[in-house]
């Protein structure tokens, strides 16, 4: 199958950072089709041996196992051209609808790794100059708008050019393995059905935590805060994974049909609720590995005063008859004390213990990142005596060791998802509307909310309100257990 990958905004951040390391990935690893160009485009004046000798530079900060050697870029290069465009210009549409008729591949993907407030500029020059056909696909990268009404207007404007089933947008989160393996989990065994409801799991907590801080990205930071950047997108997409009924099969829009109906099932917030329910924070200077960070006011261009939250946790319940009554908690944060992503599914206690001590509840973590596996935590008898206290114990699995021939980065499937037109792991726009419109009542209760972020140290696993929230239903973090 022959394709056509265009990058717009193809001297930026993302696309050098992670786009074209996973395109390489793909192609080192034989999973790239044959027959495809990869044509970055922006304002530079640029020839493509001129971009190619640039971006053989940037690879040379890509992390060292994913380095291509001088063969292997070689090769690689080859596939790659590079047009200068002025994305407000239609004439150079016109020329890039003409370079792509060169040959006419058979899918064309055209990825908007530019600002989202080009999107919608973007998006109706393409379609002005033809560039919409049945085989053409549009990825848009995250943030998909700063709230509802912004993402409506961007979901507005690409639906008058391309078909939803054209549109890709994108969440790097749902192309993770660990992330994939939610639904292998859930619908490809019958262990774990039988107690996947309020009957069985006392509580669900997603924890996205970061060790770093906002670094050089203070600008675009400060005008997004955690609760936009993640758990908009990221939390709330693994949210709907966990707790979404079965499909009826694993095509892309039946899977997207059941997240749906848990975005709409989420209990909506009030004013009341949000000042109950929702912690939000801003990391001061503290130790991170034994070694001073500056507070986030003390960040690169972060302006004086400002209230925006690096920290986010929250309690929710999804209102149907499978989860009613469960608390479902979520948080993220920067400069916390780990880098760690992982979602924690608590087992309720035995109803009747018969074995002196306490005896811990079950709990299956599955964890994202650093790792990438599931651990099941299980009690046991040692065997000493008939009235010793059980021991905790655990299964654990290491899926990147199970599977270490056939593990694919996040950005390395999506892209060779959009290129054979799988939507599975893409963000439908109702989806995404729907996110926005349960997030909503927080940012504007944060707007009337005089107080602002609570201070934690960084270094540490936020301010201590996030704790109260979570004890306040007799549970406690995973950490604090």
């Amino acid at each position: 199958m022959s394709f056509d990958l265009v990058f717009f905004g193809g001297t930026g951040d993302l696309t050098w950072r992670k786009l074209m390391p996973a395109l390489f990935q793909a192609f080192r690893h034989g999973k790239l089709p044959e027959g495809g160009r990869i044509l970055a485009v922006a304002r530079d004046e640029q020839t493509d041996e001129r971009y190619r000798e640039w971006l053989k530079e940037r690879f040379r900060e890509v992390e060292a196992g994913k380095r291509p050697n001088d063969e292997e870029f070689e090769r690689f290069a080859s596939l790659v051209h590079y047009r200068r465009m002025d994305l407000s210009q239609p004439e150079h549409y016109a020329r890039l609808k003409e370079w792509l008729g060169e040959r006419n591949a058979d899918t064309v993907v055209l990825y908007l790794a530019t600002s989202p407030h080009l999107f919608t500029q973007i998006c109706q020059q393409l379609g002005e100059a033809g560039l919409n056909g049945p085989k053409v696909r549009v990825v848009l990268e995250k943030p998909l708008g700063h709230d509802l009404a912004s993402a409506q207007e961007i979901n507005k404007v690409v639906r008058s050019v391309f078909a939803e089933t054209q549109a890709f947008r994108i969440d790097h989160y749902l192309g993770k393995p660990s992330v994939q393996n939610l639904m292998a989990l859930r619908f490809g065994n019958a262990l774990f059905e039988p107690l996947w409801r309020r009957e069985s799991i006392a509580n669900i907590q997603i924890t996205l935590a970061e060790g770093l801080g906002v670094g050089t990205r203070g600008p675009f930071y400060d005008g997004t805060g955690a609760l936009r950047d993640m758990i908009q997108n990221h939390a709330l997409q693994l949210l709907t994974m966990i707790a979404m009924e079965a499909p009826s099969s694993n095509d892309a829009d039946a899977i997207r049909d059941e997240k749906l109906k848990v975005l709409r099932a989420l209990k909506p917030f009030t004013a009341e609720s949000v000042a109950r329910d929702v912690v939000r924070g801003q990391y001061r200077a503290g130790n991170i590995e034994g070694k001073p960070v500056p507070g986030y006011l003390d960040e690169g261009k972060i302006p004086a005063g400002s209230q925006t939250e690096t920290f986010v946790a929250l309690r929710t319940e999804v209102q149907n008859w499978r989860w009613a009554g469960v608390p479902f908690y979520l948080r993220t944060g920067k400069r916390l004390a780990a880098r760690d992503a992982q979602i924690v599914i608590n087992f309720r206690p035995v109803p009747h213990p018969i074995f002196p001590g306490s005896s811990c509840p079950n709990r299956l973590i599955i964890k994202l990142q650093p790792e990438d596996g599931l651990e099941l935590q299980l009690m046991a008898a040692k065997g000493g005596s008939s009235t010793e206290a059980l021991s905790p114990v655990s299964l654990d699995l290491d899926f990147d060791k199970a599977f270490a021939a056939d593990r694919v980065g996040a950005y390395e499937r999506l892209l060779l998802d959009a290129i054979a037109g799988k939507l599975n792991l893409f963000v439908r726009s109702d989806e995404q509307e729907q996110a926005w419109k349960w997030v909503e009542p927080i940012l504007d209760f944060w707007k009337q909310d005089s107080t602002g972020p609570r201070n934690y140290v960084a270094g540490t696993w936020g301010p201590p309100a996030a704790s109260a929230l979570v004890a306040r239903d007799g549970h406690s973090w995973i950490e604090e257990c």
